[in-house]
């Protein structure tokens, strides 16, 4: 039996609650995310088979739970919020909460990519800067629970093919029925190629793919063409930021929100200031998301230095 979660004592309560944790976590580093409140079992927003919910009637139902998501905005200012993607089966708001979540720029969430092909829609068209957190269960490497198709191919090689396809930030690693570190380990031993491929490729994957400098007025100026080799947008605003070796910011600046996207460059103009050489100046990439920034080492094959930049030099004479 569901809660009235419209009651002013369990509002007061969570209210409270909510306020504690925010307290504790809200921008703790080793805090990615934070679940939003939603209604039903484990908080899937459904009590399927069940097709009745406790609110009096859909309306307040879907106010509630926007009025909740508000106090959660409040509360964690720091910290994205990530919605599930359930439809609205119990009829208690599920689709206003969901746009109200990619709106303000938090994320989304989805407990099985492998059934609702509207949660499915959702998830591959989401706006690039929306993270996507994708929880599919897999096997481990006993015969017993290896399940396979018609054509003889693991179900766990096709969970991880479909986590690619929708551009997840975010894969849970979960084994159907046991969950345990040792049983994941046991499945990767036996099978590594599709985890490895998709530890490669999952989220985003920056690049400074093309760097072109220029002089104009006296100033010398950079043009970053700046790669996404990933599979997912950048959850945030990218910030690019040249500095000298002791550290001095030159000029920063920051990308369109969710760009670059993958497979495709987003270029960005740098002007340096006079009498600025551009030879030994670093480009630092950062992710803000709600205000905070996270250094983004450049995934590249060039050497980087021990914050993730990469020192501008010339490139050898290839003419000759």
């Amino acid at each position: 039996m569901k809660p009235r979660y419209d009651h002013p004592f369990f509002q007061e309560a969570w209210r409270e609650f909510d306020g504690l944790m925010a307290a504790e976590y809200n921008g703790h580093p080793l805090i990615e995310f934070m679940d939003t409140y939603i209604y039903g079992f484990w908080g899937e927003g459904h009590t399927w088979p069940f097709n009745n919910n406790p609110f009096p009637d859909s309306t307040t139902a879907t106010r509630t739970w926007m009025d909740m998501f508000e106090v959660q905005l409040a509360h964690w200012t720091k910290t994205p919020l990530a919605t599930n993607t359930q439809p609205d089966f119990s009829r208690v708001g599920n689709s206003d909460l969901l746009d109200w979540t990619i709106r303000s720029h938090n994320w989304i969430r989805r407990d099985s990519i492998f059934i609702q092909p509207e949660q499915i829609e959702v998830l591959s068209n989401r706006p690039p800067w929306t993270a996507a957190v994708c929880e599919v269960g897999m096997s481990d490497e006993w015969l017993q629970t290896l399940l396979r198709d018609n054509d003889g191919l693991l179900q766990t090689e096709n969970i991880i093919a479909h986590v690619m396809d929708v551009g997840a930030n975010y894969w849970s690693l979960w084994i159907w029925h046991g969950i345990n570190a040792d049983n994941f380990m046991r499945y990767y031993r036996q099978y590594p190629q599709g985890i490895d491929r998709i530890a490669r490729q999952i989220g985003y994957r920056l690049r400074p793919s093309f760097i072109w400098v220029y002089e104009k007025d006296k100033r010398k100026g950079i043009i970053v063409g700046v790669a996404n080799n990933g599979i997912a947008g950048v959850p945030g605003v990218l910030r690019l930021t040249l500095q000298t070796q002791e550290g001095k910011t030159l000029v920063s600046g920051c990308l369109d929100p969710g760009y670059p996207t993958p497979h495709k460059i987003r270029e960005a103009q740098m002007i340096l200031p006079l009498g600025q050489d551009w030879k030994g100046v670093t480009l630092k990439a950062e992710l803000e998301v709600k205000g905070q920034l996270y250094p983004v080492p450049w995934a590249c094959q060039q050497h980087l230095n021990l914050d993730g930049s990469l020192t501008l030099r010339t490139m050898p004479d290839i003419d000759q």
